[in-house]
């Protein structure tokens, strides 16, 4: 078996602080088995053993590792994530907002968000969108497309 190329060598004091923060308190699940992989990985267990006795999987249990090495032990805590882009830029937004502020189509009470979809497709500042986006959309905005006072200006 190929040596490991991250040792984690735990000092007293952090050996002490892992162990304090699993007795201790409410904390993030993946924050106590990042602890549990360094307080098991300092005990000379294998990735293998340490991945199956706390139900993670192995390269959890290397990364872990590394960025102990490479962090200390600022590799309990999570990174940033970047999370997807928006669907619709501003200027589709406001585009979206200003058809749903107006009047509803021929036969119809309201705008549903189906229908809103379908327009913004028509007008083509979007390829597709789904209804779902155009409801998260409305949702940031205090637009109520049941209400008399939408939001939308008098004028």
């Amino acid at each position: 078996m190929p040596q490991k190329k991250y040792h984690v060598d735990l000092t007293k004091e952090e050996h002490g602080e892992l162990e304090q923060l699993l007795k201790s308190g409410k904390h993030n699940s993946r924050k106590l088995t990042r602890a549990r992989i360094l307080l098991l990985a300092d005990a000379g267990k294998t990735d293998a053993e340490i991945a199956s006795a706390l139900l993670t999987a192995r390269p959890t249990v290397e990364r872990t590792r590394q960025r102990f090495v490479e962090q200390g032990l600022g590799c309990l805590e999570e990174k940033l994530r970047q999370g997807a882009r928006p669907r619709l830029s501003e200027k589709q937004a406001a585009h979206l907002i200003a058809v749903a502020c107006s009047d509803a189509p021929e036969g119809r009470a309201r705008w549903t968000l189906r229908l809103l979809a379908d327009k913004a497709v028509e007008l083509k500042f979007v390829d597709s969108i789904a209804r779902e986006t155009v409801r998260q959309m409305l949702k940031k905005t205090n637009l109520s497309r049941g209400s008399e006072n939408n939001g939308a200006s008098a004028q």
